[in-house]
């Protein structure tokens, strides 16, 4: 498989090129699945968010038919198992991509609030957002982001994760910078839009984000519980504190 822009792949010819392994003869792939995520040679996502998408309205389907017998609470937490943890899964891959690339999730996290809060198409969702304590989708990669973040910085991170991201404090002749003693990490210049997306521009951006006495919080259920509530506010304007730790 060939990883590009859409104008370097349109220069490449790669048609009929097979590799022969003993008797296999392996084709090239414009798309393949690695631990449930699908990527496509553009890296453009699309692809895989449809796929997603796709499912999640399959499953709301399926819960329509059973709003009859469950409970308020039973339908939010069907929601929670089938829906929300399936848009959370591996969504760091989905860092800074434009909301247009975004837009089928949030349009299935929308579905979501409707079905457990059982309004219509016509009635604004933002209440209801607010009412359940979901985030939005972008904010919900955020989320994910600087989770991944705070292990790194507390050594509780692996190393493969680890070794990624580089804390200002081991630049030469940056040690004794602002930046330094208030834990930033260094965010490299890249000239591409899949080096914006990239884990070693994304995590450092959105951990250097954060106010500097949320990421003192050593203790990650502490951390994860004020992180909602601050993501909650840049995404609505209001504060809360998550009633759960799992589920933003």
């Amino acid at each position: 498989m060939w990883f590009g822009s859409d104008a370097n792949l349109d220069r490449l010819a790669v048609t009929g090129v097979t590799i022969c392994l003993d008797q296999a003869t392996i084709h090239p792939s414009d798309c393949f699945r690695n631990l449930g995520v699908l990527l496509d040679s553009s890296l453009s996502m699309h692809q895989h968010i449809a796929k997603i998408a796709s499912t999640y309205f399959f499953h709301l389907c399926r819960l329509r038919k059973l709003r009859r017998v469950l409970d308020l609470e039973s339908q939010t937490q069907l929601v929670c198992a089938f829906i929300l943890t399936r848009i959370d899964y591996c969504n760091a891959v989905l860092a800074n991509l434009p909301d247009t690339a975004l837009a089928p999730l949030q349009r299935v996290l929308h579905a979501a609030a409707r079905f457990v809060a059982t309004i219509g198409l016509r009635d604004h969702i933002t209440p209801t957002l607010i009412l359940l304590h979901w985030l939005p989708v972008r904010q919900r990669i955020t989320y994910k982001l600087c989770t991944m973040m705070h292990s790194v910085f507390y050594g509780q991170a692996p190393s493969y994760i680890s070794e990624i991201v580089t804390p200002v404090t081991h630049l030469p002749g940056r040690a004794r910078l602002r930046s330094a003693k208030n834990g930033d990490y260094n965010i490299p210049r890249v000239l591409s839009g899949f080096g914006q997306r990239s884990f070693l521009v994304s995590g450092p951006d959105a951990w250097n984000s954060l106010p500097r006495q949320l990421r003192g919080i050593a203790v990650a259920s502490t951390f994860k519980r004020h992180l909602k509530s601050e993501l909650f506010f840049q995404a609505y304007g209001v504060s809360t504190i998550a009633s759960t730790v799992a589920d933003p």
